[in-house]
C-alpha cells in the first residue's frame, strides 16, 4: 500500500482531553519573529539589525519581501557570526517603502515583521531622553528609530525657523507597533503648542526661530521593545500636500480596488454639493475621488437615469487606511420646484464578512479575521425616466474633521468579479481558546497545514472559485478545496512529504472562476496577526495582510501524526453508495486519550458525521455515506479535521509537554458516478 498522503485532507486538530486544558499548550511550537532594531534604514546604506523572536532558535537566514535588500550574519572580532545581529544592504534602487522581514529557522520560516526603507538619513534613539533637560537632538530631514519606556514620556528637540513648514509623523499602528502614539510639538520650555491622540501626522508652521520639543508617549503610557516608532522631522513647502506614507493594509482592503480602475479617479468632488440646492452633476458610469471634510460632511450627486437600468456603486474608503464608515442613500426626484420631493430608493452602509467572523477577537465564534469591511458595495435599479440623488455621508463623522479621510466612489454596470483572501485555520476549542496566532506556513516532515480562504463576491458573480498554490519548495504539495458556487469559502491544504528537504519559496497563489465565458484568475492574498496573542481576554487581536506567500519546510521536527489514505488515487462510488477510504497512520509522539473525532471540508461533505479515528492503531478508515449526504454524481476534493493532545518534546532530552494543535494531510479526490439504470 502507497504511503503517500494522498488527496484527503485529515486535518487532526490535536486535542481530545479537554480536563486537562489548563494545562495544555495550544499550537506546536512556531517561528515567530518579533523586534528588528532598527525598523528600518535608509535606501543606498548599510545597516546593523538586531533581531528578538519565538521560537527561532539558531536562526539563519534574514529574509525579505524584496530582492532590493539582503541580509548577512554581523561577524565578530573573529570572523564568527553573532548571534541575531545581521547586517542589512538596502539598494539604491529600492523603491521606499514598507517591506515584509522574516528569519529562515530551523522550525521554518517564521512570521513577519514590517521593515522600512525610505529616502531621508536615519538615527537611533539615545537616551535616556525623557524630561525636557534631556531632548535627545534630531537633525531636520531625518527618521530617528526609537522604542518607548514604560510610564515615560520621549523628548526630541529640533531647530525651527520661522514660517517654515515641518512634517512631524510617528509611524507605528501602520509598521506594527503596538503603540498608540501621543504626538506633541512643544516650545522651548515644553509648553504644548500642537497635539495629535490619533496616529495623524502634525504638520507645523514654526512661529519663531528656535527651539521646538517634540513629545511622544503611549496613549496609556505602556512600553517595551515592541513599541517601537519611527519619527520624521521633515521640511515642507507651504503649497506641497502632506505625503501619504506607507503602511501595512487591513485584510479588509483585499478586496480593493475593483480591478480595471486607474490609480487615479476621473472625476473629483466639486464642493459645496451638501444642500438640495448645491447638488454635483455626474454621468454614469462614473469614477469620482473625494473627501468626508469638513466634519459631518454630506456630499450629493445627481444623475439621470433611465427605466430599467441597473447599477452597481462601490466605495473604497475604510479599505484605503481611512477610520471612516461610510454610506449611501440613492433617492428619486418627484416633481419640480415647490412641489419637489425626494423618494428613498436604495440604502447601503457596509460590505458583510464573507463568513461569520469571531465575536470577540479570537477563534471561539468564528475566525479572528474578517474579510468585510465598513465600506460600501450594492445595486441601484432605476424603476422610472428620470433624476435621482445620490448622497455620501460618513456614518460616525460627526467629529472627525481631516481632510485626508478620502473616499472613491465608483458606480458601473456589472462586472461581475471576485477577491480572495487566506489565513492559517484556526481553532475553535470548546474550553475557550483565546490564542489568535499568527500561523507562518513552516510545515514539520509529514505534516500539512489548513488554510482557510474566503470570497469577496462583486456585481452578482456567484460561480465556483478554484484555488491554486504553487511554486513550492521540494517535497512540497498544495490542493485547493474550491470555493463553490453561492458559497464563500474554500480551504488550501498544503503538505510536507516525509522525506521533504528543508527550503522555503515565494508560493503563488491564486483564484480562478470563469466569468462570462473567460477565465479570470485574480491573486490570493494572505493574512496574518500582526502580534501573537496567546490571550485575547488580555489584549485585542490585530491582523494585517501580508506582502507574500512564504512556505517552508523545517526538514528536521517530524509531525506528531500522518493520516493517509493507503492509495493516491481517485476514489471512486455511485452515488447513493457508501465509500469506505482505509487510512494509515504514521505516529512520531505520544497522545493524551486513545481515540479523536474527525469531521469533514468539501463541498457536499461537510454534513457527514463525524466519526472517530484511533490514536494508539496504525490504520483506521473513514466510511462516507453518499446517500445519506444526497451527493450527486461529480467529482469532489474533501478534507477531515480533528482534535488531539500531543505530547511534545522540543528536544529528545526534555519532558513532554501536552499541546493542541493542527495536523493535515493530503485531500482525497472523490468521484460519484450515477446510479446505474434498473
Amino acid at each position: 500500500m502507497s504511503r503517500f498522503l494522498l488527496g484527503l485532507s485529515a486535518f487532526i486538530l490535536l486535542s481530545s482531553h479537554w480536563s486537562t486544558a489548563s494545562a495544555q499548550s495550544v499550537g506546536l511550537p512556531a517561528p515567530r519573529l518579533l523586534t528588528t532594531w532598527p525598523m528600518g534604514g535608509a535606501i543606498g546604506s548599510q545597516v546593523e539589525i538586531t533581531v528578538t523572536g519565538e521560537n527561532i532558535g539558531d536562526a539563519g537566514e534574514l529574509i525579505f519581501s524584496t530582492e532590493m535588500i539582503k541580509a548577512a550574519p554581523k561577524l565578530d572580532a573573529e570572523g564568527k557570526p553573532e548571534k541575531n545581529r545581521y547586517v542589512v544592504s538596502i539598494a539604491a534602487e529600492c523603491p521606499a517603502g514598507i517591506y515584509e522581514a522574516r528569519m529562515m529557522t530551523p522550525l521554518g520560516i517564521s512570521s513577519s515583521r514590517v521593515f522600512s526603507a525610505g529616502a531621508l538619513p536615519e538615527i537611533l534613539q539615545k537616551g535616556p531622553n525623557t524630561t525636557p533637560a534631556t531632548a535627545m537632538e534630531i537633525p531636520v530631514n531625518t527618521v530617528c528609530n526609537a522604542a518607548m519606556s514604560v510610564k515615560s514620556i520621549d523628548h526630541f528637540v529640533f531647530e525651527g525657523k520661522k514660517s517654515q513648514r515641518y512634517l512631524i509623523d510617528c509611524a507605528a499602528k501602520r509598521v506594527d507597533s503596538k503603540l498608540d502614539a501621543v504626538l506633541i510639538v512643544a516650545d522651548s520650555v515644553g509648553r504644548d503648542l500642537l497635539v495629535d491622540r490619533q496616529g495623524k501626522t502634525l504638520d507645523f508652521t514654526a512661529p519663531e526661530d528656535g527651539r521646538y520639543i517634540i513629545k511622544v508617549h503611549e496613549l496609556t503610557y505602556k512600553g517595551g521593545p515592541e513599541y517601537f516608532y519611527r519619527l520624521t522631522v521633515q521640511e515642507l513647502a507651504a503649497e506641497v500636500p502632506l505625503p501619504k506614507f506607507a503602511s501595512t493594509r487591513s485584510v479588509s482592503s483585499a478586496s480593493w480596488p475593483p480591478a480595471g480602475i486607474p490609480e487615479q479617479a476621473v472625476l473629483a468632488e466639486q464642493e459645496p454639493n451638501n444642500t438640495s440646492a448645491m447638488v454635483q452633476k455626474i454621468d454614469l458610469p462614473c469614477d469620482l475621488s473625494g473627501s468626508f471634510f469638513p466634519a459631518a460632511d454630506v456630499d450629493i450627486f445627481e444623475f439621470t437615469g433611465k427605466k430599467g437600468d441597473v447599477w452597481w456603486i462601490e466605495i473604497g474608503s475604510e479599505r484605503l487606511g481611512r477610520p471612516t464608515d461610510p454610506a449611501v442613500l440613492v433617492q428619486r426626484v418627484v416633481g419640480e420646484g415647490a412641489e419637489q420631493k425626494l423618494v428613498d430608493l436604495a440604502e447601503f452602509s457596509d460590505i458583510p464578512s464573507p463568513m461569520k467572523p469571531s465575536s470577540n477577537g479570537y477563534a471561539y465564534d468564528g475566525p479572528p479575521y474578517d474579510a468585510g469591511s465598513p465600506d460600501v458595495m450594492g445595486k441601484i435599479e432605476i424603476p422610472e425616466d428620470g433624476q435621482y440623488r445620490l448622497q455620501v455621508t460618513d456614518l460616525f463623522g460627526g467629529t472627525r474633521n481631516d481632510p485626508s479621510n478620502i473616499y472613491r466612489l465608483v458606480v458601473r454596470q456589472a462586472a461581475p468579479d471576485f477577491a480572495v483572501v487566506a489565513w492559517g485555520l484556526h481553532m475553535e476549542l470548546r474550553n475557550g481558546d483565546r490564542n489568535a496566532l499568527s500561523k507562518p506556513i513552516a510545515l514539520r516532515s509529514g505534516a500539512s497545514m489548513a488554510l482557510e480562504v474566503v470570497a469577496v463576491r462583486r456585481d452578482g458573480f456567484n460561480g465556483d472559485i478554484e484555488l491554486r498554490m504553487d511554486q513550492l519548495p521540494d517535497g512540497v504539495t498544495a490542493t485547493g478545496l474550491k470555493i463553490p458556487a453561492g458559497q464563500n469559502r474554500g480551504i488550501m491544504v498544503i503538505t510536507a512529504d516525509q522525506h521533504a528537504p528543508q527550503g522555503y519559496r515565494n508560493a503563488g497563489f491564486t483564484a480562478t472562476a470563469l466569468i462570462n465565458g473567460q477565465e479570470v484568475q485574480r491573486p490570493c492574498h494572505m493574512a496574518a496577526m500582526v502580534w501573537p496573542v496567546p490571550d485575547a481576554w488580555s489584549e485585542i487581536p490585530v491582523p494585517r495582510l501580508v506582502a507574500d506567500v512564504p512556505v517552508s519546510v523545517t526538514g528536521t521536527d517530524p509531525a506528531p501524526i500522518s493520516i493517509a489514505a493507503n492509495e493516491k488515487k481517485v476514489w471512486e462510488v455511485r452515488a447513493g453508495e457508501k465509500l469506505t477510504i482505509p487510512l494509515i497512520h504514521t505516529r512520531n509522539s505520544e497522545f493524551s486519550g486513545a481515540s479523536m473525532q474527525l469531521k469533514a471540508f468539501g463541498y457536499g461533505f461537510e454534513h457527514l458525521p463525524p466519526f472517530d479515528v484511533s490514536l494508539t492503531a496504525d490504520a483506521s478508515e473513514a466510511v462516507i455515506d453518499l446517500g445519506a449526504l444526497k451527493t450527486g454524481p461529480g467529482d469532489y476534493v474533501i478534507a477531515f479535521y480533528g482534535s488531539a493532545v500531543a505530547k511534545y518534546r522540543d528536544k529528545p532530552e526534555d519532558n513532554p509537554r501536552d499541546i493542541v494543535d493542527i495536523v493535515v494531510t493530503e485531500p482525497v479526490s472523490i468521484r460519484v458516478m450515477p446510479t446505474e439504470a434498473k
